[in-house]
């Protein structure tokens, strides 16, 4: 394959590009085209022949391949990486930065030394033998001060205990009456005078430290201010061009989403990049693709040479822009969600509740897209229902067993039961490769990937305990058939359980987030076990999955 050093345009041989997609990649939900793997193979060999980059590759970063047509009718692709490779924002290879806030001359690496002599203004400051002995003295001090004033409590609470038990006995004369108020008197003016003589002590301690501490709180609110200032600068040079020819710049583009502020790094993921370039040269972009490369980041799951669609924190208000002016294919997931809207199977059914099989492909509840979901087919077969109806989720690609209340009471009982873990629940899942272990269980804390949603990650200091059961039912042809028990019930628990390394390093069949994309995702709610909300007769229902 021919390429320009010049342009970075990586040419395909003639006759290659028969198979050219009529419309551009949906970037949330894709199967790469047979091209863009092409190019990704390439891309994959030539980071494979860089020794120099070696280590910091194993480290894991995400690349980008994107297929163009120039208007000379040549077809070729163009490759990027998201952020920094090397120490550097450009490399042959690569298209460029869509700013490039490396240069050395600019404002970015001016203000950015500024800011870093501020900050180690900071550290020199907390440091300092002045600094840290008036710290030291102050927290020993307030220890002192703790541990005597608490003694003082104690015997003052023993002379308490004595006199009282002396005025039980009786037979006081006045002058020892007398003499045991005047003791308690003491002891209280005594604690007060010992209580202000440290609280002097203190606050002498403190005065030490306060002309350092507001310098350094200063110093920290400029550091504030002008690293928000610099941002803010930043996001402005990243002016971003659409198929039209219409340019906005970050802080535009992100005007009118919830934070209303670009996230850090906006911008310079490998999508903005590879798109910025082809309108700049005037080509047209045909298919997009972007795959992880190295080892995965601890908290979440990124699997070497696999595919994954565009983070939408960080590219998806950038790329709703950039992408006006292409015919671009519809998101898959609507498709599939309007084809599974027929199939809806009801397994259990009284005159207050029922259980479906939610097929894989139907959304639980409303989303963003107008298409249907259980919600709404259940509110269009129940129009005399009251409350949400939904008591509980299925991830949109996952099928099986759902609750539904007809009234709010039953709703709200259902709903107990879940919360109270009164409901016995089980997934029959195909695991991509083989487990060690015949049973276990997989406790990994979760929480939001709040740039990337609805992924989820690892996280053990802020995510919410998670615990899940598991029983291997059957190996073969390098897969493996499991039954979980998930004792809690977080967003795409079983899926990360499955997929992390900390967990059973086995993504599951089909599992596009965490995995790799297949037919469907091979997982399903086969059984629930649970007391009636109503009647408190148990209930066994169980429907086996298809796969």
């Amino acid at each position: 394959m021919n390429a320009s050093p010049a342009t970075t345009l990586h040419l395909f041989p003639q006759g290659a590009t028969a198979c050219l997609p009529a419309r551009f990649t949906y970037p949330f939900c894709y199967t790469p085209h047979p091209l863009c793997v092409r190019a990704a193979h390439e891309v994959m060999d030539y980071l494979s022949t860089r020794e120099e980059w070696q280590e910091e590759l194993a480290q894991g970063k995400m690349f980008g391949v994107l297929v163009v047509e120039t208007p000379r009718g040549e077809t070729g692709y163009v490759a990027a990486f998201s952020g920094i490779l090397a120490g550097s924002n450009h490399h042959d290879f690569f298209v460029p930065p869509v700013y490039d806030l490396l240069q050395p001359d600019g404002f970015f690496k001016q203000e950015e030394e500024q800011i870093s002599a501020i900050n180690r203004r900071i550290s020199d400051m907390q440091q300092s033998d002045s600094f840290k002995s008036a710290e030291t003295g102050l927290e020993r001090l307030q220890l002192c001060r703790e541990q005597e004033l608490q003694q003082a409590r104690q015997a003052m609470k023993a002379a308490k205990a004595r006199r009282d038990a002396r005025r039980q006995e009786g037979n006081l004369s006045p002058d020892e009456a007398a003499a045991l108020i005047r003791e308690s008197q003491f002891q209280k003016a005594e604690y007060k005078r010992m209580e202000q003589a440290w609280r002097e002590r203190i606050e002498q301690a403190k005065a030490a430290c306060i002309e350092d501490r507001e310098a350094i709180s200063r110093l920290k609110e400029e550091r504030k201010r002008r690293s928000a200032a610099l941002q803010q600068r930043l996001f402005a040079r990243f002016e971003l061009l659409n198929a039209r020819g219409e340019r906005k710049n970050l802080c535009d583009i992100f005007a009118d989403t919830v934070h209303k502020t670009p996230p850090a790094g906006a911008g310079e993921c490998a999508a903005p990049k590879l798109l910025q370039y082809a309108y700049l040269q005037g080509w047209q972009p045909k298919a997009m693709a972007e795959f992880w490369w190295g080892n995965p980041p601890r908290s979440e799951v990124r699997r070497h040479g696999h595919y994954y669609p565009a983070c939408k924190g960080k590219c998806g208000p950038i790329l709703a822009h950039m992408l006006q002016g292409l015919q671009v294919e519809g998101n898959p997931l609507v498709e599939e969600a309007r084809h599974s809207e027929e199939t809806l199977e009801i397994i259990y059914e009284d005159e207050w509740m029922a259980v479906v099989n939610k097929p894989p492909g139907l959304l639980s509840v409303p989303g963003k897209e107008e298409v249907a979901s259980v919600a709404s087919l259940m509110a269009r077969r129940y129009p005399e229902a009251t409350g949400p109806l939904i008591v509980h989720r299925l991830d949109m690609g996952t099928s099986g067993l759902l609750v539904i209340a007809k009234d709010k009471e039953t709703h709200q009982r259902l709903q107990a039961l879940f919360e109270k873990r009164k409901v016995q629940k089980r997934y029959i899942a195909v695991l991509e490769g083989c487990i060690d272990t015949t049973e276990g269980e997989v406790s990994l804390p979760l929480r939001p990937d709040h740039l990337d949603r609805p992924r989820q990650v690892v996280d053990t200091v802020h995510g919410k305990p998670a615990l899940t059961r598991y029983r291997v039912l059957k190996q073969e042809n390098g897969c493996t058939r499991i039954a979980f028990y998930p004792l809690t019930g977080r967003t795409h628990q079983l899926r990360l359980h499955a997929a992390h390394p900390d967990g059973l390093n086995c993504p599951i069949k089909g599992d596009e987030l965490y995995g790799t994309k297949a037919a469907r995702l091979y997982l399903h709610a086969d059984r629930l076990v649970l007391p009636h909300p109503i009647t408190g007769a148990w209930l066994t229902l169980s429907c086996p999955p298809t796969f």
